[in-house]
């Protein structure tokens, strides 16, 4: 596995000009059997980026003897430690690979920074993606706390863009290096970006333990930043591609024609929805031209089910299995739609789940316009049949149509139906009569699976400052929340405990009725400070 990461220069000159020191601290020896190697332009002495070094210590550090004061000894190893790992000095990229248009000598590339709005360099990456098959993972950003605006190129359409899962409230390291709590619009930047597209996509634990930047031993928590949930999403993702060569029937995740698409859709399938997960604003039903959460996205990486749906197999336009994937064309046209159809039993109620991803389209040249006259808009449903009686109608259960996004998501209940066994999921053009874009239609990617409905009891829901107890201080950011809800009724906002559209007076009862309720992981003994403040974001 050829794995990129795309690194800034630490410092400047007054005219710009990047003073090559974008490196990892290749001394520290969590590097030691790492097969690294360095491209930029620059001919100065190569300096150390703390930044870098960083994500390239969670991306490709193993140290089987790692100490450090706040958590003793233990065994440290990166997501992908034995990747060939590419370090670019990020203006050297622009200038080889996205100006060029010419794809560069990795399989993946990871980015940890970004500009609030888009730009040529942002759209060249947009345009990497679609026609040279990359596949780019972006931090989305850092929150009300650092900068509000989603971040390009994570805020981009093609890239898969990745926010951050905060650290319990725990005065203990080790507690906080374990246990994760909720994605926080303070700490990770939320959706809908300038155009109104949902981002991030998924969002993945950010607080890590790190090489030290100077020594050649010492590791340091670096803190809830997307910076570093984005090596482990790029990570999971690198690992996916890995399964997939070790498998040629798993060889359409690789493809240059919309693989990026479906290692998007699995990643984004398969992750887990943690409390107050929401299609869009804050309301009791989820909003239809809204694929995802603003801030969760699709919810948080889950490495474990995205190599099981991986390796569940593609299931093609017909019957299909419970799990899998599928990298497909459609074309505009009611006789055109995809229709998967999938058979269940009655035993209990389960939770479908499908994703559907296509890329926006960009030119080859720069400046790399957005090709908008050429995208599709796709739509995702999902019918419930009763095989049985075929005088029973067939119940439109839900669907996924944003106007603007190139992803559509659904989570739907099924199986409380006395009958309804079959299900099927339905892609297909939005506008069936409209004049098509493209004769030859869309290239599309989709992912889905049917599991056993969970019951979420997580002490989440209650103790919304994660401090492991749930006691005033979680009222005083419910009510803080309810306040500001009524002054910005458009705000995502975290506590909607009963789920009934609006934080309030029953919100409260709830959060009142789980009083003094703990977490496994809270020690008694310890004094935690530092609850999370009111979750706003206008």
């Amino acid at each position: 596995m050829r794995f990129g990461v795309i690194c800034r220069s630490f410092t400047y000159s007054a005219d710009g000009e990047p003073q090559n020191d974008y490196r990892p601290n290749t001394k520290h020896v969590c590097f030691q059997n790492a097969e690294l190697s360095f491209h930029n332009s620059s001919s100065k002495p190569a300096g150390i980026s703390d930044h870098a070094t960083a994500i390239c210590s969670i991306l490709f550090g193993q140290d089987p003897n790692g100490v450090a004061s706040s958590v003793g000894s233990f065994l440290y190893e990166g997501v992908v430690p034995q990747a060939q790992g590419h370090i670019y000095e990020f203006w050297h990229f622009v200038k080889q690979y996205i100006y060029a248009q010419a794809k560069p000598e990795v399989d993946i590339a990871s980015v940890s920074f970004g500009q609030p709005v888009e730009a040529e360099w942002t759209r060249g990456i947009e345009a990497l993606i679609e026609h040279k098959g990359m596949v780019f993972v972006a931090s989305i950003g850092n929150g009300l706390n650092a900068s509000d605006p989603s971040f390009y190129p994570g805020a981009g359409p093609n890239v898969l863009g990745v926010g951050v899962v905060s650290s319990v409230n725990a005065a203990d390291a080790a507690t906080k290096l374990s246990e994760f709590a909720l994605a926080y619009p303070e700490e990770s930047s939320t959706g809908p970006t300038a155009d109104g597209r949902c981002k991030p996509d998924v969002i993945a634990p950010g607080n890590c333990l790190v090489a030290d930047q100077e020594a050649d031993r010492g590791y340091s928590m670096t803190g809830n930043w997307s910076s570093f949930s984005t090596p482990v999403a790029a990570g999971v993702v690198g690992l996916l591609m890995q399964t997939a060569r070790q498998n040629p029937e798993l060889s359409p995740v690789l493809s240059p024609d919309g693989g990026n698409c479906l290692l998007k859709a699995i990643v984004m399938n398969s992750a887990t929805k943690l409390p107050f997960w929401h299609k869009g604003r804050l309301g009791i039903e989820d909003d239809h031209e809204v694929p995802l959460d603003y801030v969760q996205g699709a919810g948080m990486v889950n490495a474990t089910r995205a190599h099981e749906l991986l390796t569940a197999g593609r299931g093609k336009p017909g019957d299909i299995a419970a799990a899998g994937w599928d990298l497909n064309q459609v074309r505009q046209g009611l006789e055109y739609q995809q229709v998967y159809r999938i058979t269940i039993d009655e035993s209990s109620q389960k939770t479908l789940t499908a994703t559907l991803v296509w890329n926006r389209h960009y030119g080859q040249t720069y400046p790399f316009k957005h090709l908008s006259d050429i995208d599709s808009d796709l739509r995702l449903e999902v019918f419930a049949i009763d095989p049985a009686n075929p005088t029973r109608p067939v119940l439109p259960l839900d669907y996924s149509d944003s106007k603007v996004d190139n992803v559509e998501h659904l989570c739907v209940d099924i199986g409380t139906l006395p009958g309804y066994t079959v299900y099927e999921i339905v892609v297909s053009y939005s506008d069936l009569g409209a004049k098509p874009a493209s004769p030859a239609g869309e290239r599309y990617s989709l992912a889905w699976s049917v599991e056993a409905k969970q019951t979420d009891e997580s002490i989440l829901w209650y103790d919304l400052n994660a401090d492991g107890i749930v006691d005033d201080r979680d009222l005083a950011i419910l009510k803080n929340n309810s306040t500001a809800g009524q002054k910005a009724p458009g705000a995502y906002l975290i506590g909607d405990v009963t789920k009934d559209g609006s934080i309030d007076d029953a919100d409260v009862q709830a959060v009142e009725a789980n009083r003094n309720k703990k977490a496994a992981w809270r020690i008694d003994t310890v004094a935690v400070n530092g609850p999370v403040a009111a979750s706003v974001v206008n």
